[in-house]
């Protein structure tokens, strides 16, 4: 079992930056691959990010390429997502999630085992 607390979110204006950051407890981190998705009012939940065990490869959703990193620390079990650039379509709620298969790296909710509870994140323009 995995227990994931995102935290960073909140009110930017466009333009603005945040740094979501997921932390884990339970079992060992870097057995994980790690995910960021999001959902927005009245959407679907979409991918957003996502890492493998040891940093070595990431992916991007296309609407945030060039302008979120994702990044983590398995010393700290925590994972993280700078997010620049923001624009007001980034508004959701964000959720990092951990996937207990090393291989592949999925863009796939449905592939991930243990997901947060999510953190606000709101662009006003």
């Amino acid at each position: 079992q995995v227990h994931l607390v995102e935290s960073g979110g909140g009110l930017v204006q466009a333009g603005g930056s945040l740094r979501l950051s997921c932390a884990a407890s339970g079992r060992t981190f870097s057995n994980y691959a790690m995910g960021w998705f999001r959902q927005a009012p009245g959407k679907e939940r979409e991918f957003v990010s996502a890492i493998s065990w040891s940093g070595g490869t990431t992916y991007y959703a296309d609407s945030v390429k060039g302008r979120f990193t994702i990044s983590r620390d398995n010393a700290k079990n925590t994972v993280y997502l700078q997010m620049n650039s923001l624009k007001p379509e980034d508004t959701a709620v964000y959720y990092c999630a951990a996937d207990s298969k090393r291989y592949p790296l999925s863009r796939e909710g449905r592939k991930y085992d243990y997901w947060g509870q999510g953190t606000q994140v709101t662009v006003s323009s």
